[in-house]
């Protein structure tokens, strides 16, 4: 896990290792301070010591000071620099993991979680590296000095840490024993709140058109009351850390004070004097409070252990789908064989949600696809672009197994404008050059215009120039819709799939959207899903599916005298309106 961690240092290296190296020049001078102090005090204390000494030894403590001074504020920089750098290459790596993932390890995850591990857990990832190089390298070299000296120069007094010290590390283990389960509760349902605000805000037409503002703040207060209520469980037993080190501090002091004042005025401390016990009490101060920031550390990693284990299982996923060796880099053309296929979203479900599919579709036909909800017709045609692979049988295109083509490659011939239509913030000629980087202002327009997008784009202020807010907002659902059948046509891909991408527009316009189609792409393999008869009436084969299954398959005319369930929706959408199909 701290391996995976590890590896996203890269150019951060060098400010961690310095840091550490400027935190054990620190830990070193400050353990050395307080015995250059008993040492003068046991001077003064013996009349042997003139000014000029007094100044000598003066001078020394003030530069050594100043050099502990120095290597603390140089090792402060150089940790924000090492631990925000490392939080950026984390950020980088995961998002940039992510767009290898397959849509299946997507699911895995849930977009929430994501967005919580890109957000809270690095953040308190970013927060532990930090107090781990400077603290964690030199609160372990201050107990170690302070606890040498101390047993140097005040001898049997130094045995008190033999208790103080299992005492305070036995209460941080209880500590750490009973918090931690409560921090890994708390990030699980950080996923579930995020999940809440995102639904909330992506469905708030829905919200405020059935009114459940004042339900959806109360289920969002339930959930942020959950959080706050481990939060606090967590937070009563980490705050216990406080009073066990007071307790340990305050034995500390009261022991060194009681025995050792008794040992130098009954003369029978072995040599040790005021001076000595001054130190002793500056090291018994050092180490406890080495071991209160121990205890500090101790208690963000156990905070953020949970969240480096859930950056790690991002960063260590492998992706489900990925390029073959020896991959195919060129698409022959636009046809489609389906080949005894099946699939499962999820190898422990037992229900498939495709079962032995076999089909033939030849380059340039127009494929019309209908069914109810829930009869995997998007699933169907997520294969061929291997947004998801098969369990069983195989999908080719261009007479290859999909699997076999570079994936770049493949999805740049299979242009797919999905159920749910995104356009991104930018201008609308941005969005559209999404298709095609390089993209003319001619092309864009020619596709606009095979789209029906152009009238309305050409109807705004600023034309191409438009700004899109953030998903699409400023536009209505038919306006993104041709915005995006657009920008899948600047791709000139070899099969161009339209998941229910037109539900949006009039019969009208939609009509000569598929008219435009066979007019100006004839070689283009069109696959149409739909909820209306009207736009795939015309198509070279309509498929009926149903329970994962080709129920059947046919032209119009044909459909319409073999397949019961084509006909019933056929006869509730010219009788009944569309309305009643929906």
């Amino acid at each position: 896990m701290f391996l995976t961690i590890k590896r996203c240092l890269r150019e951060y290296k060098w400010p961690t290792i310095i840091t550490i190296l400027f935190m054990a020049g620190e830990a070193v001078i400050e353990a050395i301070i307080p015995f250059i102090t008993a040492r003068l005090v046991t001077r003064i204390e013996n009349d042997a010591v003139d000014m000029s000494s007094l100044l000598r030894d003066g001078l020394i403590l003030l530069i050594l000071t100043l050099v502990s001074l120095f290597f603390g504020g140089s090792a402060g920089f150089t940790s924000a620099k090492a631990a925000s750098g490392l939080a950026k290459n984390v950020r980088h790596d995961i998002f940039a993991r992510i767009q290898t993932f397959a849509f299946s390890n997507i699911d895995k995850f849930s977009t929430p979680s994501l967005v919580t591990r890109l957000t809270t857990d690095i953040n308190n990832l970013q927060m532990a590296y930090m107090m781990v190089i400077r603290i964690l390298v030199r609160a372990p070299l201050m107990l170690i000095f302070s606890i040498t000296m101390a047993f140097i120069m005040g001898g049997k007094l130094a045995l008190n840490f033999v208790v103080v010290i299992p005492v305070m590390l036995f209460g941080l283990l209880m500590i750490g024993k009973y918090a931690m389960p409560a921090f890994r509760r708390v990030f699980k349902k950080y996923d579930r709140l995020n999940e809440s605000i995102e639904e909330n805000v992506r469905g708030m037409r829905v919200v405020k058109g059935f009114s459940r503002e004042e339900y959806e703040k109360k289920k969002f207060h339930t959930a942020a009351d959950d959080i706050r209520a481990d939060f606090t469980k967590a937070e009563r037993i980490v705050v216990l850390n406080a009073p066990i080190m007071q307790l340990c501090l305050y034995f500390n002091m009261a022991f060194i004070l009681l025995f050792g004042s008794k040992l130098i005025i009954t003369g029978t401390g072995n040599g040790i004097n005021v001076g000595e016990m001054s130190s002793m009490l500056t090291y018994g101060f050092q180490i406890l409070m080495q071991l209160m920031m121990l205890s500090v550390i101790y208690v963000m990693l156990t905070m953020s252990a949970e969240s480096v284990k859930r950056i790690s299982e991002v960063l260590s996923e492998v992706p489900d789908i990925h390029n073959p060796d020896c991959a195919c880099t060129e698409v022959r053309d636009g046809s489609i064989v389906f080949e005894n296929v099946s699939f499962k979203y999820s190898q422990k479900t037992r229900r498939s949600a495709l079962s032995d599919i076999s089909l033939t579709i030849p380059s340039g036909a127009t494929v019309g696809i209908i069914g109810g909800t829930g009869s995997s017709k998007s699933t169907l045609v997520q294969l061929i672009p291997r947004l998801y692979d098969v369990t069983e049988g195989k999908v080719m295109v261009g007479g290859i197994d999909v699997r076999e083509y570079d994936l770049r490659t493949l999805r740049d011939s299979v242009a797919m404008v999905l159920q749910k239509n995104v356009l991104f913030s930018g201008t609308i000629k941005e969005n559209l050059r999404w298709g095609d980087a390089e993209a003319s202002d001619a092309e864009l327009i020619e596709a606009c215009k095979l789209a029906q997008a152009h009238d309305f784009v050409s109807a705004f202020p600023d034309g191409y120039d438009t700004m899109i807010e953030q998903g699409g907002s400023n536009v209505s659902g038919g306006q993104k819709q041709r915005l995006c059948i657009a920008r899948a046509l600047l791709k000139k891909p070899k099969i161009l799939i339209l998941d229910d991408s037109t539900s949006a527009v009039d019969t009208k316009t939609d009509a000569l959207i598929r008219k435009g189609f066979r007019e100006f792409i004839p070689d283009t393999t069109k696959i149409i899903i739909a909820q209306r008869i009207a736009s795939v009436q015309d198509a070279d084969i309509i498929l009926v599916m149903d329970n994962g299954q080709i129920a059947a398959a046919g032209t119009h005319d044909e459909l319409l005298r073999t397949s019961d369930i084509y006909r019933e929706v056929y006869e509730q959408q010219t009788n009944g309106g569309d309305s009643d199909a929906a």
